[in-house]
């Protein structure tokens, strides 16, 4: 189970990606300053760093920066709410391994956290998701119906992944707010009940099952 060491001032943020990244199967451990964040990853014990850079006591380039000059080359992964291009630039010859602007989509991090990951191990298993009849190839984005290929769009695709890696798991409106839409979303929007309509539509609508008061299931259907 690799351990990511979340480097985030903003207690939104980091309740909502520790959540996902103990749900897809990480263990995270958050620092709120960047004096804490370097001395744990000085440690030694995680196998990638997701770094904000408006940090309160100093600016997380700083933190990277001392990283790196002390011989720690964990991955990086810029998360912050600045988007510039020269901001964008200065974090990867910096020294980090992907950037990332807020808002974001937890689906979209929690990718780029794989592929980063994907030499350690696991690598031949994250291509293709199945359950039942259904399967997604994550390199050409399809989607496939007891072997009949259905069109997905972008979000419904983001949908289906989070149910195909959590197949049998309840997951709430929240949970799939936060992964496929962003932490920023409306909680009381009522988008996820729409896509999951579609993909009913699209996908069966025996796979995916209201837990009254709970959420949605992923199951094998007919």
């Amino acid at each position: 189970m690799s351990q990511i060491l979340l480097i985030e001032d903003e207690d939104r943020i980091n309740s909502f990606v520790s959540k996902g990244l103990r749900a897809a199967g990480y263990t995270p451990t958050v620092a709120t300053t960047g004096r804490e964040g370097y001395h744990l990853a000085q440690t030694g014990d995680f196998e990638l760093i997701v770094l904000d850079l408006g940090l309160p006591d100093q600016d997380g380039f700083t933190v990277l920066r001392r990283l790196r000059e002390n011989k720690n080359y964990s991955p990086v992964i810029i998360l912050t709410a600045r988007n510039t291009v020269d901001d964008t630039v200065a974090g990867l010859e910096g020294g980090a391994d992907d950037y990332m602007a807020k808002p974001f989509r937890f689906e979209e991090l929690l990718a780029r956290i794989r592929l980063r990951l994907r030499p350690e191990g696991n690598g031949g298993d994250t291509t293709t998701l199945t359950h039942g009849k259904l399967r997604l190839d994550l390199r050409t984005r399809r989607a496939a119906v007891d072997g009949k290929e259905v069109d997905l769009s972008a979000r419904e695709f983001a949908l289906a992944e989070a149910f195909l890696r959590n197949p049998g798991q309840v997951l709430s409106r929240e949970q799939l707010l936060s992964r496929v839409w962003g932490y920023d979303f409306d909680p009381g929007s009522n988008v996820v009940d729409v896509y999951i309509r579609y993909l009913r539509n699209k996908l069966g609508a025996g796979h995916f099952v209201t837990v009254r008061g709970m959420g949605y299931r992923l199951v094998e259907g007919e």
